[in-house]
């Protein structure tokens, strides 16, 4: 079979994987520069779209037009999101059952956005092959609904890719570590991303990996932690200097950032420094790990809950569970740890790299789809309860949640009626008594129906879900033989048209905007070289000889000049040309600053008063 490779499309940060054939072990693909997680950031710009860590230096210069956590959006109506977009800096309307995210005169759906994430990973794949790369495994949160899988679908769609499995996050890593450790038995997998919580529990038996049961939050992550954060970084600001900067998008954006790089450098110290450049004043603020753990309790508290509901599911008790297992960025928070340990009673592995282990279980599920793998069995579950709509607006569930997929069901149902010839089938899904309440899957008639007294004609509904979750549902009458049937794609507001047309678009456009994203990143970092250099010579311009001086001036004016043309290798030969002409300015300022420490003396006070 063709090459399948495996994706973690995150909320934060998303990797593309595959299976080592030499050594049999999953390996994550890293970029040009070595690094494996790929921002799941994109930047609208004057001179095209930039995704991964260029688009992330945007979101301070322009986060209005800088898009990320849009995996909260995926598949969702304007009411599901509307209580947070207030924390987003950019706009976000509603169309037609989903939302649109305007990027000045245009808008674009979530899908698209997530696909130039899966385009920008589809390349890093072939380039890494160097063959074309068309198929992928891609995982999703366990608790995503039909329509937010679908939106992944056809965001891999909108990228290039066929997308030949969706597989949950918790049952990947299951995978990821099935390779090297597991053993007969009962296993938790608890991921706590960026932007979504799932908690799986898993039973392990001869090399057959079954999810008895599941359960999460959708919208509880990293970036919550990080927004509790800076919502008490706001009020500090306030208190001590008399500015709220809330309504102010850069520097919330300078304040998000610095948060989130705190929590990090909490997770592995007691205590670190914060200082944030504004226009008007410099913020310091010293932050303790107790003062983080104050602020996140509540959050991290709130992830225990579906813990104890996924084991009462499971009919499980803590003790039962042999192996806990940790998978996600902010489960290296020392307190996600601590309660984690609380709640199982045992200490959780954590041996993979929390960031890596779905993609590396995505890797494996796409190995075994393409045949290299032969005794590893993946069992899934559906994450909520599939139903018809009754007489009286009563659900009746066919396939409850927590069923093992690929399943069907059938039931029988009857005419309410006198003389009913057409019968209406509303598809549900949810946990709820009525389908009022429940979330609207799809509807479609049977038509064709003999007239006959209520309660006399013999209607059979059969529910069959396929290994992606995707439902079919049919429905016929007995006595005459008369059928109808649908597949479940849920109608978040996207058509096969306009999925259509976005794939199209991204073909005539593809190398255009290849082309784009490479010139935005040359100046992007010829910008930074500039700004870097120019700061370097204010502070230790005395300290090399005015002919050297001469030269870094020259250089700095050359890539000026080329950084006002479109020509990329001239940029980035310009950029090469100073970065050598600055090694020895930056080799003496080093001294400097090491003379200074040991001087006790700061080493900007050293290098402003060469």
């Amino acid at each position: 079979m063709s090459r399948i490779v495996g994706i973690d499309l995150g909320t934060t940060n998303s990797l593309v994987a595959y299976v080592d054939e030499k050594t049999g072990l999953p390996r994550v693909i890293p970029d040009r520069d070595g690094r494996a997680l790929l921002p799941s950031v994109v930047a609208f710009t004057p001179d095209g779209v930039l995704v991964g860590e260029p688009a992330k230096r945007q979101l301070v210069r322009r986060p209005e037009t800088t898009v990320y956590s849009v995996k909260r959006l995926m598949g969702r109506g304007y009411e599901d999101v509307k209580d947070e977009l207030c924390y987003l800096p950019f706009k976000v309307h509603p169309c037609e059952g989903i939302v649109k995210i305007e990027i000045g005169d245009r808008e674009v759906t979530p899908p698209e956005v997530s696909a130039i994430v899966l385009r920008s990973l589809k390349e890093r794949a072939e380039a890494w092959f160097d063959e074309p790369v068309e198929k992928a495994v891609v995982t999703v949160p366990a608790y995503f609904n039909d329509s937010q899988r679908q939106a992944t679908k056809d965001a891999g769609r909108i990228a290039g890719l066929d997308v030949v499995r969706i597989v949950n996050e918790p049952t990947a890593a299951s995978l990821a570590y099935g390779l090297h450790r597991l053993k007969d038995g009962v296993v938790a997998v608890y991921d706590l991303g960026g932007g979504t919580f799932d908690v799986s529990i898993l039973r392990v038996k001869d090399g057959v990996f079954e999810v008895l049961a599941t359960n999460g939050n959708t919208h509880l992550g990293g970036d919550d932690f990080d927004r509790a954060i800076v919502l008490w970084l706001l009020d500090d600001i306030r208190e001590t200097h008399g500015v709220y900067l809330g309504r102010d998008n850069e520097a919330m954006q300078e304040l998000r950032l610095a948060a989130e790089a705190a929590k990090i450098r909490l997770s592995g110290e007691e205590r670190t420094t914060l200082t944030i450049p504004f226009d008007a004043f410099t913020y310091h603020r010293d932050i303790a790990r107790a003062d983080v753990e104050r602020l996140i309790d509540r959050l991290v508290e709130s992830t225990l809950a579906p813990c104890r509901v996924a084991l009462a599911d499971a009919g499980l008790a803590p003790s039962d569970v042999g192996e806990v297992v940790l998978v996600g960025g902010s489960t290296r928070v020392p307190l996600v740890r601590r309660r984690v340990q609380e709640v199982f009673g045992r200490t959780p592995h954590s041996q993979l790299n929390p960031d890596e282990v779905v993609a590396l279980g995505a890797a494996v599920q796409a190995h075994i789809l393409a045949g290299g793998i032969t005794n590893l069995l993946l069992l899934d579950v559906t994450p909520l309860s599939l139903g018809i709509e009754t007489l009286g607006g009563i659900v009746s569930v066919l396939i409850p949640r927590n069923t093992t997929i690929p399943t069907s069901a059938r039931e029988m149902f009857t005419t309410s009626v006198d003389g009913q010839t057409v019968v209406d089938l509303h598809v549900v899904q949810g946990e709820r008594e009525l389908a009022r309440d429940c979330r609207s899957l799809a509807r479609f008639e049977l038509s064709g129906v003999d007239p006959m007294p209520a309660g006399l004609p013999k209607i059979e509904v059969t529910f069959l879900i396929d290994a992606n979750g995707i439902l079919q549902v049919a429905a016929r009458e007995l006595r005459t033989g008369k059928t109808a049937a649908i597949e479940v794609k849920p109608t978040y507001g996207l058509s096969d048209a306009d999925v259509a047309r976005m794939v199209e678009e991204s073909f005539a456009y593809a190398e255009a905007d290849v082309e784009a994203r490479l010139l935005i990143e040359a100046r992007n970092e010829a910008d930074t070289v500039l700004t870097h250099v120019a700061r370097a010579l204010r502070q230790g311009g005395g300290l090399v000889t005015a002919e050297e001086r001469e030269r870094i001036d020259a250089a700095l004016a050359e890539l000026r000049r080329a950084r006002a043309t479109d020509v990329r290798d001239l940029i980035h030969e310009k950029t090469t040309a100073l970065n050598r002409a600055t090694e020895h300015l930056a080799e003496v300022m080093m001294d400097a600053a090491l003379k200074g420490a040991l001087g006790s003396k700061r080493a900007a006070e050293i290098i402003e008063s060469q």
